[in-house]
């Protein structure tokens, strides 16, 4: 497990950040923890992002992260983030770009909203549903090879969702 710091730019925040978090590491010594300044780990992860497994950080950097991640693999469209809280969770698209330029126009791409359905399922134990809508994703994006604008693509939002709706509709779930 990796914990993201910037310690001297914010050291009251990050150092109890990183203090409360190594003293919690303690109580789980079969996991290894390491420390990683955040600018480091923006570089770190465009140069070699497979070094990576576990990363804990605050709500600042995660979007950070989250936004490099997004560049990475190809646009902020794709992505989703997980928030876990003691009681409840929260899924929901990795970037908070609000849409406003492709608002009404049928482009945005659907993804990242279905990959936040898709962790939300895994976490409520619906894993056949979940692995049904990955299997139609993924059939849609590289087998059939559409892809909104952001992707490089023409096609349309509705385009990728009936694509979807469409495997779906042809797989037989039954036990």
């Amino acid at each position: 497990m990796l914990f993201l710091i910037s310690p001297y730019s914010r050291k009251l925040s990050d150092g109890l950040f990183l203090e409360t978090s190594k003293r919690i590491a303690k109580e789980y010594p079969e996991i290894e923890h390491n420390e990683m300044i955040i600018d480091n780990c923006c570089m770190q992860l465009v140069s070699n992002p497979h070094q990576f497994d576990v990363m804990l950080m605050t709500n600042l950097y995660g979007s950070i992260v989250s936004n490099v991640c997004c560049g990475l693999i190809g646009g902020a469209g794709l992505l989703s983030g997980r928030n876990y809280g003691d009681h409840y969770a929260i899924f929901e698209p990795a970037t908070r770009n609000t849409g406003k330029a492709i608002a009404g126009k049928n482009v945005a791409n659907p993804i990242a909203m279905l990959n936040a359905g898709i962790d939300m399922l895994h976490h409520l134990g619906h894993v056949q549903h979940a692995d049904l809508i990955t299997k139609a994703m993924v059939k849609t994006i590289c087998e059939d090879k559409i892809h909104t604008p952001d992707l490089g693509g023409t096609a349309k939002s509705t385009d990728v969702i009936q694509n979807i709706i469409d495997y779906i509709l042809t797989v037989d779930v039954r036990p």
